[in-house]
């Protein structure tokens, strides 16, 4: 079987799904949505976001004239620290089940200017953005009731983001959610069988195989896995050593990991010349105390964009009633990427 030209489905052996793959359907006609295009033509400070330095925010805080990276509690938290840890259950057999969920979440403004994305600013500053987010993982982490601590940023409207200043969110809450949850058994189950961390055996193949991978360097690579779902889908792997988490990285190996995350984001954004959409989530040990041995540190990147700067990846219809689906695979999208200049398409205007 091709696997560039046949139908077929790829195993994810992460969560235990699989997705399918119809490489054919790249020539097919698009009528569908077109999307506006993401455009970088904001003002380095925008008197109406309750992100910039020294702005009011919706609850009447007032932003101080911050320089660097800024973290707030968000004003408007999906969790609580005080909610009470009430079971609710009724119905047949207990089937209508419920909990309280404490937590805290907090806003991480990655930089005072409104024009930035993490693709746009330097190298130091993004070294200072995986420093803030290392230990906003051991502070929320050394509370009692925060057993989980999940970092991730939106970016562009299209992924929903409400702000388009640069900013990223934490969640600490007491329970581990399900996504993390499935990886952490996935990865326990493979360290049981095989005394060796998944994705320390992944990662050292994908480098031997080299056709998924986008870039590199010493510490840590950027590829896209075999069972991607999404167009250019990728995930940021340790390279050297089994690392379990954020506040494991030594010095040099925080620089590498930004290094790596501001040039996967310049390769993103030139890839249609636009101010690329994607969802990043940092996925990393809990902070709950227990062992959970083969668990290895990674980063998710789920961008939208399948054709253009207008055109999105949507899954609906088959992939919200059976699995998964996506069109070009994994190596393919791997080699668009892996071709694209590291020079920032607005550097060369």
């Amino acid at each position: 079987m091709n696997l560039q030209d046949h139908t077929h489905n790829r195993f994810n052996p992460l969560l235990g799904e699989w997705v399918k793959v119809s490489p054919h359907r790249t020539k097919r006609p698009w009528l569908g949505q077109v999307e506006k295009p993401q455009i970088d033509d904001r003002p380095q400070y925008d008197p109406d976001c309750y992100l910039c330095p020294g702005n009011k925010r919706a609850d009447g805080t007032v932003n101080p004239s911050y320089f660097g990276t800024y973290v707030f509690v968000n004003d408007f938290s999906a969790l609580l620290p005080d909610t009470p840890s009430e079971v609710f259950e009724q119905g047949p057999e207990g089937l209508l089940k419920a909990r309280g969920e404490k937590g805290i979440c907090k806003v991480v403004c990655f930089s005072p200017r409104h024009d930035l994305t993490l693709s746009r600013m330097d190298h130091d500053s993004v070294v200072k953005v995986v420093e803030v987010l290392r230990d906003q993982y051991k502070e929320l982490g050394s509370i009692p009731f925060i057993n989980h601590v999940q970092i991730f940023e939106n970016r562009g409207a299209m992924m929903g983001c409400s702000n388009p200043h640069p900013h990223g969110q934490i969640w600490g809450e007491e329970s581990i959610p399900d996504i993390p949850a499935r990886e952490l058994e996935r990865q326990r189950e493979y360290y049981r069988r095989s005394g060796r961390s998944m994705l320390f055996d992944y990662v050292r193949y994908e480098m031997e195989q080299g056709e998924r991978i986008v870039l590199s360097n010493e510490h840590f690579t950027a590829l896209v896995p075999f069972w991607a779902v999404w167009p250019y889908e990728t995930m940021i792997i340790p390279l050297k050593r089994e690392i379990a988490s954020l506040d494991q990285l030594t010095e040099e190996e925080i620089s590498a990991l930004a290094d790596v995350m501001r040039r996967l984001g310049i390769r993103y954004d030139n890839l249609f010349s636009t101010s690329f959409p994607y969802s990043m989530g940092i996925h990393q040990k809990p902070t709950d105390g227990k062992e959970h041995p083969g668990c290895m540190l990674h980063v998710h990147y789920f961008p939208p964009l399948l054709r253009s700067a207008t055109v999105k990846k949507f899954m609906v219809g088959y992939e919200m009633l059976a699995m998964p689906q996506r069109d070009i695979t994994a190596e393919q999208s791997a080699e668009r990427l892996r071709r694209l200049p590291e020079i920032h398409y607005m550097d060369t205007l």
